[in-house]
């Protein structure tokens, strides 16, 4: 079986921890049950000024122990309570159980859920996030949250080379985000920080090793380069514009020349920086 979410740059905490982030993660859970306590006492403070809160952007707030300890919900109530808007991230189905409090807060301060979907592919979803919900029971989630009234988005991360990152792959996620009710959606090429490098990489020895090479040239530091993160981050920009999402444009300065439509591949293709 393989270790739960390879790819995940939370892993470092547990380094801080003196916890192995390699071999142990997911065999310990830290919880915090004062989490709501102290946010009301935060948010209570004269010097507030309701900025948008951001959950799950280390790791997820939805997992298998929120189901016992139900800390995320009783953070988005104090969050709703001090008119609060809140971004949340989730890989999770359970994040449907707090509708009524999304919906809350949907209606007052404002709220955005994110899924985060790397891949379609139930195959490839099952070797690199196997604790996780399947990709197509997120989609109904995310369904459910957008037919509720919830603005909801997609994260495609992370765009893994030689793995996720052909066109084809790309826009199977967009378009299945599109359909079902994300209002925007937002991408990520993988990065490998220090403890999340470790374990990536045996990952790779063990379920992928011919990519081995590949990633050892691609990743000599914490980021791919900056060519390849531009190349994914162009190619799902002109899948969001044909699945009618709205586009970021680039900055004057970082503009490119417009591609011809004639000069786009008509079949699935490989990202050209990691083809063999």
């Amino acid at each position: 079986m393989p270790a739960p979410l390879p790819f995940c740059y939370a892993r470092r905490t547990h380094w801080f921890l003196d916890q192995d982030g390699v071999n142990g993660w997911g065999s310990r859970i830290f919880v915090k049950v004062n989490a709501p306590e102290i946010l009301r006492r935060e948010l209570a403070h004269p010097s507030w000024r309701r900025e948008e809160v951001q959950i799950g952007t280390a790791t997820d707030p939805y997992q298998p122990a929120e189901a016992a300890y139900k800390i995320t919900r009783q953070l988005l109530e104090a969050l709703d309570e001090f008119q609060t808007p809140v971004a949340l991230v989730t890989r999770s189905t359970m994040v449907v159980r707090d509708l009524d409090v999304l919906r809350r807060l949907a209606r007052g301060a404002g709220v955005r859920v994110c899924f985060s979907i790397a891949t379609l592919d139930a195959g490839i979803a099952r070797e690199i996030e196997p604790d996780v919900p399947p990709p197509a029971r997120r989609l109904e989630a995310l369904r459910t949250v957008s037919k509720a009234g919830v603005p909801t988005a997609v994260l495609l991360a992370p765009v893994l080379p030689g793995l996720t990152d052909t066109e084809a792959q790309l826009a199977a996620v967009v378009r299945a985000a599109k359909a079902h009710g994300a209002s925007s959606l937002w991408t990520n090429a993988l990065h490998l920080g220090e403890v999340t490098r470790d374990a990536f990489f045996g990952y790779l020895e063990t379920r992928r090793p011919e990519l081995l090479p590949q990633y050892q040239k691609l990743y000599r530091g914490k980021y791919a380069p900056a060519h390849y993160r531009e190349h994914v981050q162009d190619i799902v920009a002109e899948i969001k514009r044909r699945a009618g999402f709205p586009v970021r444009e680039r900055p004057q300065s970082e503009a490119k020349p417009p591609v011809p439509k004639s000069s786009l591949p008509k079949e699935p293709v490989q990202l050209r920086l990691f083809a063999r």
